[in-house]
């Protein structure tokens, strides 16, 4: 997990966005390692000659995008001592010679390092700032100083360094020796970088950027030089390159056994269509027990994350992005974040579910958990929300992990239910994905945290879901469009644009067939046209809009509240459901779509009819401070209560 904190000023900051933590426990060998490096180092970083001959040719606008340039550089040129490193300075008498887990890099003289210094010296004065000059001359004097002083050829850098023994063997080999080392300079720690504060967004990222780069050579670096092994002295203070955890040695040391078998993924078969399409539920005359929303609760994240708080965190591995631009991409100007784990805000809807429909846990016959961020596997969520909730025995407490599509999905499994138990289901839908997103720009771009739960009823009256429908599966490359845990990106939450699009594209083309061929409940042409209101998935927007409008389908047509809390996965429908409420866009009784779509090219859709009366109160959340924690019940205490109680 890397979760956000809020620093002293009451700013969300994302410690995995600047303090570079690789886990090598799931990085298989030096390829695997070599493009991650090249992704989030390399990619975007121009060399040091490219810069300097940019800067003589004069093609930097502006003040900060010489200074981006130069904090990308850098980070490229530490890439492995900031991945795997920590740099401890020894006298060389105390340098071990035989130890297997200690380093030295052995360094070749940068060429031309003062011409291409003067050059990007001399350009800098010419450009104008573009936010803030004292604070843009304030960062280019701390790159600067990394910059003209660097002494290595940073092309060359191997991953894994010499061993002392190794590098005494070595023809030539030079590494960094420290003039006059101080021990106290300045170093920032971390709560100073997380600290930060600048009123411009880019700036701070870059701010935090040059805090760190200063941390990795925190030394009088015009006093440093490259030296000879072969003529080092006792008093010469070296940098040796400790190994920052255990993962990181033993990568090494595996590296350094030789290759062995890697297992690999089988290679997957040709997409086919199915035999006949499969379809949808039409409740009035498939089901034998008609449902009834009882209840709708909802609970947002209870901390803002604006745009600006994004780009305020950006890593050196994205591409520059200003808020505005999210707003183009996503149409989302903030997304709701929580402190409180998972489950918490689960419990807290299903309370409030529960209490808007008057029902109590005896009644309940069915609870159903939908999730696909989960860290809890035993028990699985829906069993822990039935102990919490005091419900004595269900016929079924089970999770659902069908991402985005949560909820069509959710309301399938509660009809199905009804008909087993006859008895009130209680359907739960719930993500966090705050803590999972790391570094992967569309992600933190995209994701945010809530919870929703609803109380189905049987009912003998009017019933309020009208067809549900499920999808799954299709072309590999659409399966695996959305993969948490992704190894290839340091486990974090990765979403694979144009795959995407393609599977939403497929779904709601099917979708929308379906509903023109289902029969209208109001003497229309077909059911579609009974529709009220469409409420999708909040997947993003700009790309739903792009689809749904060659279909035929109206864009005021469809409902969004994304804009305010981003996209909660299996949440968000039935959160955009209740916000249509509040918002006033659903003031009576209206026939909704709500389809769903997402990870593992799953999909689905629900038309139903959603009353204002179904819609319990909003649960209130103190943005600025978040709820007070209600502390969940460990195993560490149940453990102490079957030893003492």
């Amino acid at each position: 997990m890397k979760p956000f904190r809020l620093n002293k000023h009451g700013k969300l900051v994302f410690p995995s966005s600047i303090f570079v933590d690789l886990d090598f426990s799931i990085i298989a060998d030096l390829d695997q390692l070599q493009a991650i490096i090249r992704r989030d180092f390399e990619v975007k970083a121009p060399t040091g000659t490219e810069i300097a001959e940019k800067a003589a040719a004069g093609n930097y606008a502006t003040r900060y995008d010489l200074l981006r340039d130069l904090g990308l550089h850098l980070f490229w040129a530490n890439r492995f001592a900031l991945a795997m490193y920590d740099k401890r300075p020894t006298r060389w008498r105390d340098v071990p010679r035989t130890r297997e887990d200690v380093f030295v890099p052995l360094l070749r003289p940068r060429e031309n390092r003062e011409a291409k210094s003067a050059s990007v010296l001399e350009a800098y004065g010419k450009l104008p700032a573009k936010w803030d000059q004292t604070a843009e001359d304030d960062l280019f004097a701390m790159l600067f100083d990394c910059f003209s002083n660097k002494l290595y050829r940073a092309s060359e850098l191997p991953p894994i360094k010499a061993t002392i023994a190794e590098a005494l063997t070595t023809v030539d080999a030079r590494t960094t020796v420290l003039g006059d080392f101080n021990p106290d300079h300045r170093h920032y720690s971390v709560n100073e970088i997380l600290d930060v504060a600048e009123e411009q967004p880019e700036l701070e990222a870059l701010r935090r950027w040059s805090m760190v780069l200063h941390n990795q050579h925190p030394w009088d670096r015009s006093r440093a030089r490259l030296k000879p092994l072969a003529e080092m002295e006792d008093d010469d203070v070296v940098v040796l390159f400790h190994p920052k955890n255990r993962d990181v040695l033993s990568f090494i040391n595996r590296v350094k056994s030789g290759p062995s078998h890697l297992p690999q993924s089988p290679k997957a078969s040709p997409a086919v269509e199915p035999i006949r399409p499969l379809p949808p539920i039409v409740v009035g005359t498939d089901a034998t027990i008609q449902p009834k929303i009882e209840a709708l609760a909802i609970r947002k994240g209870e901390i803002i994350c604006s745009n600006e708080d994004v780009v305020r965190n950006s890593p050196p591995s994205w591409s520059p992005m200003a808020a505005d631009e999210i707003v183009d991409k996503t149409g989302i100007k903030r997304r709701r974040y929580t402190e409180e784990p998972l489950e918490n805000i689960a419990l807290e809807a299903a309370r409030a579910a529960m209490e808007h429909a008057g029902r109590k846990p005896e009644e309940i016959g069915a609870l159903l958990f939908c999730t696909c961020t989960s860290e809890r596997l035993i028990p699985s969520t829906a069993t822990w929300l039935s102990g919490q909730l005091g419900i004595m025995q269900t016929h079924c407490s089970a999770d659902i992990v069908a991402a985005c599509a949560g909820f069509p999905y959710g309301m399938a499994e509660a009809i199905r239910q009804l008909r087993e138990v006859e008895r009130p289901v209680l359907l739960v839908m719930a993500e966090k994905f705050s803590d999972k997103i790391g570094n992967a720009r569309p992600s933190r771009m995209i994701f945010g945290d809530g919870a929703a739960a609803m109380v189905i009823a049987p009912t003998d009256g009017e019933r309020d879901v009208e067809v549900v429908q499920t999808y799954a599966s299709g072309p590999f490359s659409q399966v695996n469009s959305i993969i948490w845990p992704n190894y290839d990106f340091d486990n974090d939450i990765t979403v694979y644009g144009p795959e995407v699009k393609a599977l939403v594209e497929r779904y709601l083309n099917q979708m929308i067939g379906e509903l023109s061929e289902l029969k209208s409940l109001k003497g229309r042409k077909a059911l579609i046209d009974d529709i009220d209101m469409i409420v999708p998935h909040q997947a993003n927007k700009t790309m739903i809009i792009d689809i749904a409008v060659p279909q035929g389908i109206a864009a005021e047509d469809i409902y969004f509240n994304i804009a305010e809390v981003g996209n909660a996965s299996a949440a968000s429908i039935p959160i955009a459901l209740a916000d249509a409420v509040y918002d006033g866009a659903v003031s009576k009784r209206s026939l909704i779509f709500a389809p769903g779509f997402g990870a593992g090219a799953v999909g689905g859709y629900v038309v139903l009819s959603l009353d204002p009366a179904m819609v319990a109160p909003e649960i209130k959340t103190d943005l600025s401070m978040g709820p007070k924690s209600t502390k969940a019940h460990s195993s560490l205490d149940d453990i102490k209560e079957a030893f003492h109680g």
